[in-house]
């Protein structure tokens, strides 16, 4: 469903394209602005978005239809961009420095002094701009009120695109890193800057690349705690609104954060993807911005909603649909839950037995079974954009190189909500081993669409700060939460456990192959949170119709998505290649061209992990009139039994001269990876 455009609005709104917001240290953020026209007798709250991703050019028709849209409702909207990022002065470090939040800081006393601003201000934004507004949140400035937080964490480690349960994530860690290596790359806009060939030149000398920071920090050490809100949910005392999709990877954040925050608080959780609610598949879409509206009306202006007499959760409970790898919409309903943990949720244990998951523990017996490095080919992408070929496929040839346990075939319908949990007497014939676990739902005719999966780095069982390596052949009892899902599993179906060593291309393979024992005794069991069904479910209002304010004139070439595995049958190599060429956009009113394409290659040989091999290439160009930029940058991955080798390069062109040109490898030892 699309966005219905919006043109009556109760005010007017003027919009100031660039403003330099001073920072304490003399460097200037650049911001847009949209003000409702009568600030001058009327001064309004103003909300904050606070991110890397350029406002001017490649953002710019995503920040217009949702800010224009509260503008027109009485507040004052900002889009800044970080330090070092599009038309902000400075370097770019890392994510969520103590800079930024430092910066943030500076920008609400800024505002706080502009006389159509009344000092109370909002945070939000999804993605970097959901968890710093957590983070910025975490630092209690007096003028921040409320925030709404989408696709987020509260953990920087354990929940992120860097490590998924210790493992180092293969899918985005050096996907992500290198689409930053390349993104702060990119020059400012001649239009702001009359300098900006010497500030380009700058940024490419001095900003790093961030994935060989996080491959030096492979525990959950200071670095990750910096910026982790779980360190001290306390304190975060303004009111928190957490708003997620099944489909994203930040997604089992929010049952944390209602668990676990004292202040006033409130969640969404819907089937999509990684975006906003009002246009991010798989749908239903709904009426966010007026959420969101009546959100900042509640906690920025006193005025009465009705939205905090609402359900604390509300949570799309998905159904069967035959797996593919796109869906523009997926069948659910709607349900809530008051408080969280909720009192309708109790555990269902089922044991792993031979081939079965049963409600009492079986005989005692166990299970080897070797991992092959082709498992994973099906996994879909860890953060998907909702874009086609981002979901898991349908699981069976998955299942085949698993070891599977299903349940009996359910007799009615049986729903769960939470984190389902395993539990696993184990053991590995090798010093350093991984797990990954999927749960599946099988339908009679033997499809079997994946539900949700968890990973653990099996020396990090105890930890993640302080890992051990594991004594071959030794059994160890560990215990796996899966990501958090609401699910009804329909009548004629059932449930599959599937366990695997190795889960390329979303984990980095273990150094060598990995076989691992699992003892079907009492400790080995699946623990589902089954929801009963409450009958306020069939009360709920609906969400209002997806609407916004009129984007940017604009002028599209459409670009092209392509995802090809091949496997090679002689010499058992599998390849994944992921090419995403974004076409050309023009904005039409300054006359800017931007486009990129992006490649992600992925090689990986059965019974070789020493193999995996994983190069990010990706280009991006800016244009306008006879001022024409380019950016490349090539980002390899490869490791050996002791080390990761990280190799990178970076061109940057001013027409078709080469301006600024690095290449470098690393060697990062494997820490208990």
């Amino acid at each position: 469903m699309s966005a219905a455009i919006r043109s009556d609005f109760p005010g007017k709104v003027r919009v100031i394209e660039n403003c330099f917001i001073p920072m304490r240290d003399g460097i200037r953020l650049a911001a847009k602005i949209w003000l409702p026209e009568d600030t001058k007798e009327k001064p309004v709250p103003a909300i904050l978005e606070y991110l890397p991703y350029r406002k001017s050019d490649h953002m710019a028709e995503r920040d217009q239809p949702m800010h224009a849209y509260f503008a027109g409702f009485g507040y004052a909207c900002l889009r800044v961009d970080l330090r070092g990022c599009g038309d902000s002065e400075g370097i770019l470090e890392d994510e969520y420095t103590q800079q930024e939040f430092d910066d943030a800081l500076d920008i609400m006393a800024w505002l706080e002094q502009q006389p159509w601003c009344t000092g109370e201000m909002g945070l939000y934004g999804v993605s970097w701009g959901g968890f710093n507004a957590l983070q910025i949140a975490a630092l209690r400035p007096k003028q921040l009120k409320a925030i709404i937080t989408l696709c987020s964490t509260d953990d920087r480690y354990g929940n992120d695109v860097h490590y998924t349960g210790g493992c180092l994530n293969a899918c985005d860690a050096l996907a992500w890193g290198g689409f930053m290596h390349m993104a702060q790359a990119r020059p400012p806009d001649p239009l702001y800057h009359e300098n900006w060939r010497e500030m380009w030149l700058e940024r490419l000398e001095k900003t790093p690349n961030f994935v060989e920071v996080w491959l030096s920090h492979q525990r959950r050490d200071a670095y990750w705690k910096h910026g982790s809100i779980c360190e001290d949910y306390s304190q975060i005392e303004c009111a928190v609104y957490s708003v997620q999709g099944w489909a994203d990877g930040y997604v089992t954040s929010t049952p944390r954060f209602l668990a676990e925050l004292s202040c006033p608080k409130k969640a969404l959780i819907g089937p999509w993807a990684h975006g906003f609610p009002h246009y991010a598949e798989p749908g239903p879409q709904i009426g966010f911005l007026q959420d969101c509206l009546r959100w900042w009306d509640y906690w920025l202006k006193g005025i009465e909603t009705g939205i905090m007499a609402e359900p604390m959760l509300r949570v799309w409970m998905q159904e069967w649909v035959k797996p593919a790898t796109y869906y523009a919409e997926r069948p659910g309903r709607w349900v809530a839950e008051d408080v969280w943990p909720s009192p309708t949720i109790s555990p269902k244990r089922l044991f792993l037995t031979r081939g079965k998951l049963q409600v009492g523990a079986g005989d005692s017996s166990s299970l080897p079974f070797t991992g092959s490095q082709l498992y994973g080919q099906d996994a879909g992408i860890w953060c998907p954009y909702g874009n086609p070929g981002d979901f898991p496929a349908d699981q069976r040839k998955e299942d085949a190189l698993a070891l599977c346990f299903d349940s009996e075939l359910a007799t009615e319908p049986e729903e769960i909500l939470g984190f389902p949990e395993l539990s696993l007497e184990l053991s590995s014939d090798q010093p350093l081993a991984l797990l990954s676990v999927r749960l599946c739902d099988v339908s009679p005719m033997g499809e079997s669409l994946l539900v949700t999966r968890g990973a653990l780095n099996l020396t990090h069982r105890d930890s993640h700060e302080f890992p051990e390596r594991l004594e071959p052949h030794k059994p160890y009892t560990i215990r796996l939460k899966l990501d958090a899902i609401a699910h009804r599993l329909a009548s004629g179906h059932r449930w599959r456990i599937a366990l695997s060593p190795t889960y390329w291309n979303h984990l980095w393979p273990s150094p060598e192959p990995v076989t691992l024992t699992v003892y079907l005794n009492e400790q080995s069991k699946l623990t589902l949170p089954v929801r009963q069904a409450r009958a306020e479910d069939a009360y709920l209002s609906d969400f209002a119709t997806p609407e916004m304010a009129a984007p940017p004139a604009v002028e599209i070439k459409a670009g092209n998505l392509r995802r090809e595995h091949h496997y090679d049958t002689i010499s058992q190599m599998y390849t994944f290649t992921d090419f995403h060429d974004e076409g050309t956009t023009k904005l039409i009113e300054n006359g800017l061209s931007f486009g990129a394409t992006i490649n992600n290659f992925y090689r990986i040989q059965e019974n070789n992990p020493l193999s995996a091999h994983q190069e990010v290439s990706n280009t991006f160009f800016l244009k306008r009139e006879d001022w024409h930029v380019r950016i490349e940058s090539v980002n390899t991955l490869t490791s050996t039994k002791s080390d990761f080798i990280l190799n990178s390069q970076l061109d940057a062109y001013e027409g078709e001269v080469r301006v600024f040109n690095r290449s470098k490898t690393c060697l990062i030892p494997r820490d208990f990876l």
